[in-house]
């Protein structure tokens, strides 16, 4: 079953949301209206909660978890995605907190306690490390990651216009065209 209790925690689902039918949905998670959660992509809210904004969209084999809360880290680490964001595909993001207009891209990892800021943009294949702080306006690349340059007016634009695209693509699929 795609989306399912964990204990007696249910997921909670946006308005306009795209859930394709081998994506699965467990536990303390929350997704904002007109998100998709693509293909054999798993958010996995049993230890502890994640939230998604509004307008992000989750693509396929991409891995959402969180770390338990303990005597050490009363919190624990939740995932917490913003608005307006876009998960490559076979993303890993565990127990982090990406801000709004991001782009994580295609097979990146994000470890716990990592705060990526608004309007940042992860190469594929890049690693962060837990702990670091991703600041506005730069695009990461690397394994560690590292800094390499602002960017540019229109990479800032496009950062959103990538979720946007996405969130008509998901409207075609729930209007029947995408299938």
């Amino acid at each position: 079953m795609p989306v399912s209790a964990y204990l007696n925690t249910f997921p909670v689902m946006g308005e306009g949301l795209y859930l394709h039918a081998t994506a699965t949905v467990i536990g303390d998670v929350t997704i904002g209206k007109d998100c998709s959660i693509w293909c054999n992509t798993v958010l996995r809210g049993d230890v502890n909660r994640i939230v998604i904004g509004d307008c992000t969209n989750v693509q396929d084999f991409a891995m959402g978890h969180v770390s338990h809360r303990n005597a050490a880290k009363p919190d624990g680490s939740p995932l917490i995605i913003g608005n307006y964001v876009t998960i490559g595909h076979q993303a890993m993001l565990h127990g982090c907190t990406i801000g709004n207009e991001c782009l994580i891209g295609m097979g990146s990892t994000i470890m716990d306690d990592v705060v990526v800021q608004d309007r940042v943009m992860v190469g594929a294949g890049s690693l962060v490390p837990p702990g670091k702080v991703l600041q506005s306006g730069y695009l990461y690349v690397g394994s560690p990651v590292r800094r390499i340059r602002e960017l540019t007016p229109e990479e800032i634009a496009y950062l959103k216009y990538s979720a946007e695209h996405y969130v008509r693509v998901k409207n075609n699929y729930l209007a029947g065209e995408g299938v």
